[in-house]
C-alpha cells in the first residue's frame, strides 16, 4: 500500500466498516504492516484516516503531544464539508470539551477532575454496587435455562452500574439507559444524543442543589470548577469509555471461558481470560484519533496535517515485535488501556467491574454452556470496537431468588434505625402515579436500601 492523500476519497484504502473487517480485522492490520507501521484506511464511507498498527509507532504518537493533537476541531475534511454531519463515526470522533479531545492546560485541568473523582471508587464499593445489579439481571433469565449473555447481561450491567455511580434518580436513569443504548446501537442517534444531553443537564442541576456520595457530585465539587457543559461532557466521556469497552471485555471473556477449547477444564482464571482478551480481542480495537500539526512520515506512510491518525490498539498488540510478551500475557506490554497522557484513567475499576460480573454469573449458573459452536458466533461491524453480536448460552434453570436474598442480606446488615419501613401496596400505588418503568427504575423498586 502506498501513501495516499487523505483527500483520495478512499481509493486504495483498507475499509474498516464492512463485514470482512468485522470477521477478521487482523487481515487489515497485517496488510498494512507489510508496508509500514501505519497506513491508509477508510473508517466509514467517505472518512479517510491513517491507522497505526506498529507498537513502537503507536507509543510515539500517543506520547508526542507537541506533534499529535487530540482536538478534533483540527479535522480538515470535516471543516471543509467533505464529511456529512450524519456520518456514523462522528459521535465517536467529533469534538467535545472533554479530556479526551483537549490538549495542554485544558486537558490537564479536566483530566485531574476525572482522575481524582474516579480515585474515590475503591474496590469494596465497586463490588458492592456490581453484585446486586448482577443478581437482578441473572434473575431475569435464570428460570428460562437460556440467555444471550450480551443482550441480557454484559450490555445492561455497565449501563445500570453507571446510573448507580452517577447517582441517577429513577426517571433520569431510565432516560440515560435508553438513550445510551440507542446511541451504541445506531438507532436515531441524533435524537438520542439530544435526550441524553437534556437528562445529564437535569442530573447536574439536581446534584448542584442536593449533592450526594457519587461521581457526579464529586466532579461538581472538584477544585477544577467545571462548568455545566464541561460536567456533561465528562459524564458522556465516562459512559462512552466505560460502557462499550466493559460490555466487550465481559462478553469476550465469557466466550473464552465457555469455549470448546477446554478453557474451563484447564482451570483458567477469570483474570487470565481477561488478559487474553485484552491482548487478542481488544475491546476498543481502534480509536484515539490524533491530528498531526504538520505533515509527518510514520515509517514510510505520510500522514498529512490535520487528518485523523487513529491508533490500532489491537494491531499494535499483534505486532510481531511483541511475540514473547504476548505469549507470556505480560500485562504491562499491551496497549488495551492506551498510553501517554490520555491513557485510560479507569483501568483498575474497569477490571474489578468485569471480574465481579463474571464471577457472579459463573457462581450463579455453574453449568453455563455455549448454545452454538464458537466459530458460529458473529462480530459486530464497526471500525472502533471488537464486539460480539450475541453470546447465546444454555444452563440448568434455577429459581429467580438471588435478588430477594441479596436484598434481605443488605437490610439485615443495616443498623435497626436505618432499615426501611415497608409501605402497604395500596398506599404505595396511591402515592406513585403509574408510568412505564425502565430498567433502572425497576431495579430501584427492588433495592430501596
Amino acid at each position: 500500500m502506498e501513501a495516499h492523500s487523505p483527500s483520495a476519497s478512499g481509493a486504495g484504502r483498507c475499509p474498516m466498516h464492512d463485514a470482512g473487517f468485522a470477521t477478521d480485522p487482523h487481515q487489515v492490520y497485517d496488510r498494512l504492516r507489510e508496508h509500514a507501521p501505519a497506513g491508509p484506511v477508510e473508517l466509514a464511507p467517505g472518512v479517510d484516516a491513517t491507522l497505526v498498527v506498529g507498537h513502537e509507532m503507536a507509543l510515539r504518537v500517543l506520547q508526542n503531544t507537541e506533534l499529535f493533537a487530540r482536538d478534533a476541531r483540527r479535522w480538515k475534511d470535516l471543516n471543509e464539508g467533505r464529511i456529512a454531519l450524519d456520518n456514523p463515526v462522528l459521535p465517536m470522533m467529533a469534538y467535545r470539551p472533554s479530556c479526551l479531545f483537549t490538549d495542554g492546560a485544558v486537558h490537564l485541568r479536566l483530566r485531574k477532575a476525572v482522575v481524582d473523582s474516579l480515585a474515590r471508587l475503591n474496590t469494596t464499593r465497586i463490588r458492592r454496587d456490581v453484585e446486586p445489579i448482577a443478581d437482578y439481571l441473572i434473575d431475569r433469565f435464570s428460570e428460562r435455562g437460556r440467555a444471550d449473555l450480551l443482550g441480557d447481561y454484559a450490555k445492561l450491567l455497565p449501563l445500570l452500574l453507571f446510573n448507580k455511580l452517577f447517582g441517577c434518580p429513577a426517571e433520569i436513569g431510565d432516560t440515560v439507559t435508553a438513550t445510551v443504548s440507542a446511541i451504541f446501537d445506531g438507532k436515531d442517534a441524533v435524537r438520542a444524543n439530544e435526550e441524553l444531553t437534556a437528562s445529564l443537564m437535569e442530573l447536574i442541576a439536581l446534584k448542584r442543589r442536593v449533592p450526594d456520595d457519587d461521581v457526579t457530585s464529586w466532579l461538581i465539587q472538584h477544585p477544577a470548577g467545571l462548568t455545566d457543559e464541561e460536567l456533561k461532557d465528562q459524564l458522556v466521556l465516562l459512559m462512552g469509555a466505560g460502557i462499550e469497552p466493559e460490555r466487550n471485555l465481559i462478553g469476550s471473556s465469557l466466550m473464552l471461558l465457555l469455549s470448546g477449547a477446554g478453557v474451563r477444564e484447564s482451570g483458567m482464571l477469570i483474570e487470565e481470560a481477561m488478559d487474553h482478551v485484552l491482548w487478542n480481542q481488544t475491546p476498543i480495537a481502534n480509536y484515539a484519533a490524533h491530528y498531526p500539526v504538520r505533515d509527518v512520515d510514520l515509517g514510510g506512510h505520510v500522514a498529512e496535517a490535520n487528518t485523523p491518525v487513529v491508533i490500532s490498539f489491537a494491531g499494535a498488540n499483534a505486532d510481531p515485535a511483541l511475540e514473547e510478551a504476548r505469549r507470556a500475557h505480560s500485562r504491562g506490554a499491551h496497549l488495551a488501556w492506551g498510553a501517554g497522557p490520555h491513557a485510560c484513567p479507569a483501568k483498575d475499576p474497569a477490571q474489578v467491574i468485569a471480574t465481579t460480573a463474571i464471577e457472579r454469573l459463573l457462581n450463579a449458573l455453574p453449568d453455563l454452556e455455549l448454545a452454538v459452536p464458537e466459530k458460529e458466533l458473529e462480530w459486530r461491524p464497526g471500525p472502533f470496537h471488537r464486539a460480539l453480536v450475541s453470546l447465546p448460552v444454555t444452563f440448568s434453570p434455577t429459581p429467580a431468588t438471588r435478588t430477594a436474598t441479596a436484598m434481605r442480606e443488605r437490610v439485615a446488615a443495616l443498623p435497626e434505625a436505618e432499615r426501611p419501613v415497608s409501605v402497604p401496596s395500596s398506599q404505595s400505588a396511591r402515592q406513585a402515579p403509574a408510568r412505564r418503568k425502565g430498567f433502572w427504575s425497576s431495579f430501584l423498586d427492588v433495592f430501596r436500601v
